[in-house]
């Protein structure tokens, strides 16, 4: 059994010693990863109080991309002076970045260059160093790998075989569980295959690409930081008012809304332009319906009955009147009789049309403001109850949010809302109730500004800023992203091309920014535009 032990002992030795000659200088996969990419193009950065500069080589061209350090924007329109092996040399503007030749990076070494920038009256001088590595010994050493990768291919399949018989030779004379032992050592010794080690300088080095390391950073050359439009703004702590979130709805104000009504039930109908939809603008005083009040059938033999009555009279009336007007003249009977009864007999006629009027003549339903239709869709011959509201009507200009507080609401405080799209309102306070509702306070403001595009009852969340003061760090709400954790992080810009996540603690502090409380340092360069795309590089 000893000798068994001794056998596993040199073959695993072997093995190992197999891995480490694959695993030969240049090749050290345990290392540290470079802070710049190995199959990215040779670079070098140079970062001043008041520009932030990257060369990038390729071939015989150096390329220099030039950003504010504050903002990380493009900096267009700047002279650069290149003091190179051959001579000082102006760079020319290509493409939103600067250009100049450079034979000298076709020989791999060290080179130390000075760039001078003048952009509008800032003037800098960075120092920029480059390493062009040797491709020939690079290929070199690839070759050598492959070769020694071919040679050593057969050692698996040896380690197979040896795993195999000497788990048979166990099994035959020590039982099943230490034989399973020994084979599963076996098949661990067959599975580290030296040749398995892959050369990760890739082809060609020069390929940029936005990566993510191993330590969760993101490396994002500065091409690509153009096409993702990031923008970085360092962070500054300073005491803010502490805000507090307040859930709230959109209403309509109630000097500039109204609703139309039926005071009693009947059916509807349409006036001669038909009936106004959804959304069409109204003037105050439009007619919008008509209610047709039905009439009972107790009714209508009262209402007959009571024409016939009026009828009759009016028929007396009128031979009366007719009998005054001939003896009027001889002095038979007074003036005065006569024109009392022609007053009575108008007044009977005028009973008699009244009740005709009432049979037939419909409720005029007509817009009290004016606006737009909210709400309502009647249709032609639908009956109305009394007090129903056949139309609501709303000017989308004066619009108001209702939120509900837990704790009293000082008439002072600023407050501002947030949609769930994002979009950002300013408000005015207007005034909090007395009396709770679900144990909470209502309070009200008015939007001010533009209103487009906003519904009565659409929920937003309000901000608004109590009395206490808070310390941290403002950011733009679009710097926070959620990690796979579910905490809050920004990506804080560290060097040109590199960008580290930072797991923060915020607050909310207005519509359009929050309050990191903890994770940040004052100084340190924050993304505030395009964190969701650094986010999603892999």
């Amino acid at each position: 059994m000893r000798s068994l032990i001794a056998t596993v002992l040199a073959v695993g030795a072997l093995l190992a010693s197999l891995g480490a000659v694959v695993a030969h200088e240049g090749h050290d996969h345990d290392s540290a990863a470079p802070a710049a990419r190995a199959d990215a193009a040779p670079r070098g950065e140079a970062v001043s109080d008041a520009f932030e500069l990257v060369a990038v080589a390729q071939g015989e061209t150096l390329v220099l991309y030039l950003d504010r350090s504050a903002s990380n924007e493009p900096v267009q329109g700047a002279t650069l002076t290149v003091e190179a092996p051959g001579g000082p040399v102006d760079a020319e503007a290509s493409g939103g970045a600067y250009r100049i030749s450079a034979p000298w990076l076709a020989k791999p070494g060290h080179t130390d260059l000075i760039v001078t920038v003048s952009a509008g009256d800032v003037t800098d001088i960075l120092p920029v160093s480059i390493d062009v590595p040797d491709r020939a010994a690079m290929l070199e050493a690839r070759a050598q790998f492959s070769d020694m990768s071919a040679i050593l291919r057969p050692s698996t399949a040896l380690a197979v075989l040896f795993g195999v018989l000497l788990g048979a030779s166990v099994m035959a004379y020590r039982g099943r569980k230490r034989a399973a032992a020994l084979l599963l050592a076996g098949a661990l010794l067959a599975a580290h295959d030296p040749a398995s080690a892959q050369d990760t300088t890739g082809g060609d080095a020069g390929t940029d690409r936005a990566v993510r390391n191993a330590d969760g950073s993101v490396f994002v050359p500065k091409p690509i930081q153009r096409i993702y439009a990031l923008r970085t703004m360092p962070a500054a702590s300073a005491s803010h008012p502490r805000t507090v979130e307040l859930p709230g709805r959109i209403i309509p104000d109630p000097n500039a809304s109204g609703h139309v009504q039926a005071s009693v039930g009947g059916r509807l109908s349409a006036p001669a332009g038909g009936f106004p939809r959804l959304g069409t603008p109204v003037k105050r005083g439009d007619v919008l319906a008509e209610v047709t009040p039905p009439i009972q059938i107790i009714d209508v033999s009262d209402m007959r009955q009571r024409q016939g009555e009026l009828d009759q009279q009016i028929a007396i009336l009128q031979r009366r009147v007719t009998r005054y007007e001939a003896l009027a003249p001889s002095g038979a009977v007074s003036r005065v009789q006569f024109d009392e009864a022609k007053l009575e007999l108008e007044g009977l006629k005028d009973r008699r049309a009244s009740l005709d009027k009432v049979r037939l003549e419909p409720e005029t339903l007509i817009a009290p403001v004016a606006g737009v239709i909210a709400e309502g869709t009647p249709v032609a011959g639908q009956m109305a109850q009394p007090n129903a509201v056949i139309f609501q009507i709303i000017d989308p200009a004066k619009l108001w949010i209702e939120a509900l507080s837990f704790d009293p609401v000082a008439g002072s405080i600023a407050a501002s809302a947030v949609t769930a799209n994002g979009r950002t309102l300013r408000l005015s306070f207007r005034g909090s109730g007395l009396a709770d509702r679900n144990q909470s306070i209502p309070v009200h403001f008015a939007i001010d500004g533009d209103a487009s595009g906003l519904r009565a009852g659409q929920f937003l969340t309000v901000m608004a800023t109590t009395g206490e003061q808070k310390e941290g760090i403002a950011i733009p709400r679009g710097s926070l992203v959620r990690g796979a954790n579910g905490l809050d992080l920004v990506y804080v810009h560290t060097r040109a091309e590199q960008f580290e996540p930072r797991p923060v603690r915020v607050e909310p502090l207005d519509g359009e920014r929050v309050l990191a409380v903890a994770g940040l340092k004052p100084g340190q360069r924050v993304v505030v535009q395009g964190a969701e795309l650094l986010h999603n590089v892999r």
